[in-house]
């Protein structure tokens, strides 16, 4: 692209259009709105539970009936998509998973009764094991080894079971090689050919997962760590490879996870495809802003906005984030 030219100093002045609140809203490039916002919310067992999660302050686990109530809450503030996450009971861990394709878990049951009451929110699940693996891993393991095509086989069932409970978009978050082409084949395969797929396409091993580990019951059960399967923090080409594989293989739309870290992807990203992207503002990332804005170190609503505007800068279509509830009450008090 050709660099714009502009006349010197004093004849431009960069300041006139920052003088007035008017103009600079009027010449404002990035804003969030509602309808950029996934909600992310765990899911416990029980009857009127709410399990706050230390590690991520103001986030808890709730039961069905009063996610119910949160997506009711969601929808009246006009969020389009909650994504939802099981606290699997550890009786119900085993080593393949076999929970991940019950149609009565938990994720299962809270998406059948939120559409029940909300039908017109978009509900997205994640497909992937390791809230039901003895293991805390993403796929089957065998031995030393967590195993591609086994997995692929797994993740299929979890995926239609999904699809069968009213599930809008499924979000595989394995990074097992070629698992979007497998899922998208059965989707079309079980009359489920306008069920979405947002794929986790770059995922890195990252240490920001720390909270969302102990929010759906995973930290005591990893064994070793994913960096055999989710992607090296340090590579950025291999990012743009895993995106294009999974566009090519079916996918709707792409997600870069972790987020604000990983901004360069999403922008070469968009870039790259200028298909729907999408960044997950993970649990680490959520915890420190949190935290810092507890201890009055942050001014919560405008580092919030700030945070999330940044995604929009990039690229981003869309932003999962815990603080999404905070941001469409900002939203709308803007309004």
């Amino acid at each position: 692209m050709t660099s714009p030219v502009f006349a010197p100093f004093p004849m431009t002045r960069p300041r006139r259009l920052r003088a007035q609140p008017w103009t600079r809203s009027m010449v404002q490039e990035h804003e969030v709105t509602v309808n950029d916002l996934i909600w992310p919310v765990f899911i416990c067992e029980g009857v009127d539970c709410e399990e706050p999660i230390a590690a991520m302050p103001g986030v808890s686990r709730l039961s069905v009936d009063r996610a119910v109530r949160a997506a009711e809450n969601a929808a009246n503030l006009g969020i389009p998509c909650m994504a939802l996450f099981p606290n699997t009971p550890n009786d119900k861990r085993t080593e393949d998973a076999e929970e991940a394709w019950n149609p009565d878990n938990l994720v299962n049951k809270a998406t059948r009764a939120i559409k029940a009451a909300v039908p017109d929110i978009g509900i997205l699940l994640d497909v992937a094991l390791d809230p039901y693996s003895a293991t805390g891993h993403d796929g089957i393991v065998r031995g030393d080894e967590i195993v591609n095509d086994e997995t692929l086989i797994a993740l299929e069932k979890q995926a239609l079971v999904q699809a069968e409970s009213g599930c809008d978009i499924l979000g595989p978050s394995d990074m097992m090689d070629g698992r979007i082409g497998y899922i998208r084949q059965a989707l079309e395969a079980n009359d489920f050919q306008n069920t979405m797929i947002m794929a986790y396409a770059a995922k890195y091993a990252s240490a920001f997962y720390g909270p969302f580990r102990e929010a759906v019951g995973a930290s005591a059960t990893l064994k070793g760590d994913k960096k055999t399967y989710q992607m090296n923090p340090g590579n950025t080409d291999e990012a743009l490879k895993e995106i294009g594989m999974d566009l090519a293989e079916g996918a709707d739309m792409i997600m870069v996870k972790p987020g604000m870290p990983y901004l360069d992807i999403c922008c070469r990203a968009k870039d790259a495809y200028g298909a729907p992207t999408f960044a997950y503002q993970v649990s680490g990332e959520y915890s420190m802003l949190a935290g810092a804005c507890n201890n009055d170190w942050l001014d919560r609503p405008r580092v919030i906005e700030e945070a999330l505007t940044c995604f929009k800068r990039a690229g981003c279509d869309g932003i999962l984030t815990y603080f999404a509830v905070e941001m469409a009450e900002i939203i709308a008090d803007r309004t």
